[in-house]
């Protein structure tokens, strides 16, 4: 059965929280959700439905935003099989200007660049409201990748036409393992404007800890002042979820993965060490001094598991000062 570890204590509403754009520029730890948006082939009531349910979800849920994912084929990424077919999605733009109204607090915004036309992206910059929304620019799966607007161009785009919004990166904990470059990559985005960074989902924390320790020391050594990282936890509640995770490029350390693939409840198991996780890379950057905060979400659709990850994310909350 699962318990999803200790009760959960609210914080004292009466406490204001800053907006996430300022709350990030100050360094307060910070907690997102992020979800991906509908199927593109549902109806708009169908749409209007799933945003309303979503919506119901997160009311108990103390956020500082949300995250809306921009999904795109990664086949040429990776030719194994996808454990879960691809489905292309809803525009996360227009998901949340016509079915995310409700939703004052403020949303992160992901744009997989190549996807669109240059055009299309100067229409969204133009109109978007950079007093509620900030964004995540992500370039091509690989190299070889066809794409329309490379992410220099996304950049200079939003440089010119609109400066203020709040612009984050990517950064992966797998890619600093293999090359070991991925503080440097951190800098090089910094250096191009970006004010945060949301990781891939971290199931490794020795690693991430270690590209934490080379970015904090690589800006101490440069003088510049480190961006907060927002480390992504997923929870797995099946072999497939599991595969899925696997294929995505998450590294999941052998011995956890042992225990997940036998353990007659993955789900609890899984919560319990993303919890473990959040606790102790916590405690890791505030002795560093590294800003940070957490971003929940779940990469597989199943109810149980969506709902594990908002019970997760309000325990997660309470982490944090």
């Amino acid at each position: 059965m699962l318990g999803y570890g200790v009760p959960v204590t609210r914080l004292d509403a009466s406490v204001p929280r800053r907006p996430l754009a300022a709350a990030l520029d100050a360094g307060d730890e910070v907690l997102l959700l992020g979800l991906t948006p509908p199927r593109e082939s549902v109806s708009a009531a169908e749409a209007a439905r799933i945003a309303e349910v979503t919506l119901s979800r997160l009311a108990g849920v103390e956020l500082d935003g949300l995250v809306l994912y921009d999904i795109d084929d990664e086949g040429d990424r990776n030719p194994n099989q996808r454990p879960f077919p691809y489905l292309p999605t809803m525009d996360p733009a227009a998901y949340h200007a016509g079915h995310l109204a409700a939703w004052r607090l403020p949303v992160v915004i992901y744009r997989c660049v190549g996807k669109y036309p240059a055009a299309d992206l100067s229409q969204w910059l133009d109109a978007v409201d950079t007093g509620q929304v900030m964004a995540v620019f992500v370039g091509p799966s690989s190299s070889t990748k066809p794409v329309r607007t490379r992410l220099d161009e996304a950049h200079a785009l939003r440089d010119r036409l609109r400066p203020s919004l709040t612009l984050g990166g990517v950064t992966i904990t797998e890619r600093y393992t293999r090359r070991g470059d991925e503080h440097l990559r951190m800098l090089a985005k910094q250096d191009r404007g970006n004010s945060f960074f949301i990781s891939q989902v971290v199931y490794h924390v020795d690693a991430t800890k270690s590209l934490l320790s080379d970015y904090f020391y690589a800006c101490a050594q440069r003088g510049a002042r480190p961006r907060p990282v927002l480390f992504t936890l997923s929870v797995c509640g099946s072999l497939k979820t599991l595969a899925f995770l696997r294929w995505l490029g998450v590294d999941i350390p052998r011995w956890l993965e042992n225990s997940l693939s036998r353990s007659a409840d993955p789900l609890t198991e899984s919560y319990e060490q993303c919890l473990a996780n959040a606790r102790e890379l916590a405690a890791f950057c505030r002795r560093l001094g590294m800003p940070f905060g957490f971003n929940v979400e779940s990469v597989s659709i199943r109810k149980a598991e969506i709902d594990a990850s908002i019970q997760l994310a309000k325990e997660v909350r309470t982490l944090l000062r």
